[in-house]
């Protein structure tokens, strides 16, 4: 074992022996402190959810996801963010998803108060905090990012169902164009009608039902594709969207607004060797080991970063479901009639110590339709992986998240984000890596992300790609509190914001956490570690 790993865990080594990555030696390695936060005394409302940094003004702007709000948050001294004003949003619609800040110009991202009507982005001057424009893009704009040129902004319309799913609008991508300025807007809206009716790699998930006065049918690929989240080239040339329900990947060509192929990100397989996961939340243990059960990849945040010329994607791999009144793919192991061939030792599996509490998808793993489940789908991977440009599977970091965590905090191991108890979500979906960040700190790329349950910021080293290698794990979470309350600390960290010490008002590199279940936005120190 390393000293690095010694030196950071301290206790609890022997749960991570088996971790393959932690392997290699960093040249750097650093530490991450909290050293600010900004409290809205909200808890639960999807408030600090998505921040953005605005380097000019050295200001936060975070949303307040209901209240269709945007905060601004002076941090000129980090160490205590002060609210500056709080901008309403509600005469462009009734929530708020999403923030992006580049170039003096704020982009928003706001919903129609009707979830199956097409939203709205709004641009704002990032002084005055006057609005110069609305556009009209597609239906649940869910995340907005500036391209790296700084004269586009590209928006995932997630085009969600309604709840009875008798409504199923198409998910797209909207390429707005301010090249000639935030104040005249260009919209071009981009659509996956082009795949609808075609052979798609089987996993990508297709499955949606939609009922209205015809009956009961199908949604089209269009209706089904649900994007999530957006990474851009390096050139804004190329974008990748991730379509999270649908464990598949959009790449569209920018310069002619089309959508040139999607990629199914296949299944990770539970019975291979450091692919395990705690199946129960009624075994009383940390209990990580393999089962015959699938991982669906099912991504959320996710960026793009070039090494030696070629450019990769690391994706977090949250993992959702489908969960509606009219449609609901939720159900458990122990609750589904498994085949007798496949699985001759369902008695067993189907313990509630066992396989029998986790939750799996009843849309997929009837592969020859009899009524019995030849195969199981979990949602997500609990890990996070590094794909090339088509999409292609280039690393996984296994179960090392749920074994990191487990070794730091084993009496609250798999914790959920609005209570303490010990493995409350290993039966679904274990710690939930969220979103993530990358950047180059002292001189070597590093990835930070936010595990959505337990709670915390994790860093690996991915300067080589293909041997991505533990740094730290820093939760800023008080679990001897009581979740909703001030001294339990950060609660659901969402989004993650790097400030480079060029950018920082210290001078020296800072990490903003923006915390939806908390609804606190921490700032963190990033200092090297002293190994002496």
């Amino acid at each position: 074992m390393k000293k690095t790993i010694a030196v950071t865990f301290g206790v609890a080594l022997g749960l991570l022996a088996g971790v393959a990555s932690m392997e290699a030696e960093p040249v750097v390695d650093i530490k991450l402190s909290p050293i600010g936060t900004y409290w809205t005394g909200i808890f639960d409302e999807g408030v600090s959810e998505i921040v953005a940094y605005d380097p000019a003004l050295q200001r936060v702007y975070s949303i307040r996801a209901a209240e269709a709000a945007l905060d601004v948050i002076d941090i000129n001294n980090p160490r205590r963010p002060t609210l500056v004003t709080t901008v309403d949003l509600l005469p462009y619609g009734g929530v708020v998803t999403s923030v992006a800040v580049e170039n003096g110009i704020i982009a928003v991202a706001a919903p129609s108060g009707v979830a199956t009507d097409p939203g709205k982005v709004v641009f704002f001057d990032n002084n005055s905090l006057m609005p110069l424009s609305a556009v009209t893009v597609g239906v649940l704009p869910d995340m907005l990012t500036f391209a790296p040129n700084g004269t586009l902004v590209l928006v995932a319309n997630e085009g969600q169902p309604s709840e009875d799913y008798s409504i199923d609008p198409e998910g797209s991508v909207s390429i707005i164009d301010i090249s000639s300025g935030a104040a005249m807007p260009v919209v071009s809206t981009v659509a996956f009608t082009a795949f609808n009716g075609t052979m798609l790699d089987p996993s990508i998930r297709i499955y949606g039902r939609h009922t209205n006065a015809m009956g009961t049918n199908f949604s089209t690929v269009a209706q089904d594709l649900e994007p999530e989240y957006i990474a851009v080239s390096a050139d804004s040339t190329t974008a990748w969207v991730v379509l999270q329900e649908n464990n598949a990947l959009g790449i569209i060509d920018i310069p002619t607004r089309t959508v040139t192929d999607l990629v199914g990100l296949g299944f990770k397989d539970r019975t291979l060797p450091g692919n395990g996961i705690d199946a129960s939340d009624r075994d009383d243990a940390i209990n990580i080991q393999n089962w015959p059960v699938w991982g669906m990849y099912q991504p959320d945040g996710t960026v793009a970063f070039v090494h030696e010329g070629q450019t990769y994607l690391i994706m977090v791999n949250e993992g959702d479901s489908r969960a509606y009144e009219g449609f609901n793919e939720e159900t458990r192991v122990g609750s589904v009639t498994l085949d007798p061939t496949a699985f001759p030792d369902a008695e067993e599996l189907q313990e509630n110590a066992a396989l029998g509490r986790l939750r799996i998808t009843n849309a997929t793993g009837d592969t020859d339709n009899d009524g019995d489940f030849d195969a199981l789908f979990a949602f997500g991977a609990r890990s996070f992986t590094i794909r090339d440009a088509e999409g292609a599977l280039i690393w996984d970091s296994g179960d090392e998240l749920e074994q990191i965590t487990a070794a730091f905090y084993p009496r609250n191991f798999n914790a959920s984000n609005d209570n303490n108890d010990f493995d409350n979500r290993s039966d679904d979906k274990g710690p939930e890596p969220e979103g993530v960040t990358v950047a180059t700190v002292f001189g070597r790329r590093m990835a930070f992300m936010a595990l959505e349950r337990i709670g915390g910021v994790v860093v690996y080293d991915i300067t080589d790609p293909t041997n991505p290698c533990f740094i730290e794990y820093a939760n800023n979470r008080h679990f001897n509190f009581e979740p909703g309350t001030l001294r339990a600390g950060d609660l659901g960290p969402e989004s993650l914001v790097f400030v480079s010490a060029e950018q920082s008002p210290i001078g020296r590199p800072l990490l903003v956490v923006g915390n939806e279940v908390s609804g606190s936005m921490t700032i963190f120190e990033i200092r090297e570690r002293d190994l002496e």
